[in-house]
């Protein structure tokens, strides 16, 4: 299994987890060069891997509430706006 294919079956927080581990790793250990490079090459990894699955939760978040936005504008506004439904101005004859 790939470090890609790792990183795909963590979930966000186990991924933060494990870069919290690295990062203090590499601060606080002395460690030889090869595996220092290691722990950074993975640690560039997962932040990747966190900032994408941010993006794909903001993007979610945003979309849900345009939804609930447009939703409210259809059949909550004030009388004489657009989406009113009872005997307010301008719609009776």
């Amino acid at each position: 299994m790939s470090p890609e294919e790792k990183e795909e079956n963590l979930s966000y927080e186990e991924a933060m987890k494990r870069l919290e581990e690295i990062v203090a790793r590499l601060e606080n250990e002395d460690i030889p060069l090869e595996e220092a490079l290691a722990g950074f090459k993975e640690g560039v990894r997962l932040s990747r891997y966190c900032r994408e699955k941010l993006a794909e939760i903001e993007f979610q978040v945003e979309y849900l509430l345009k939804e609930e936005q447009e939703a409210e504008g259809e059949g909550g506004g004030e009388p004489g706006e657009p989406g009113e439904t009872a005997g307010g101005a301008g719609g009776d004859f």
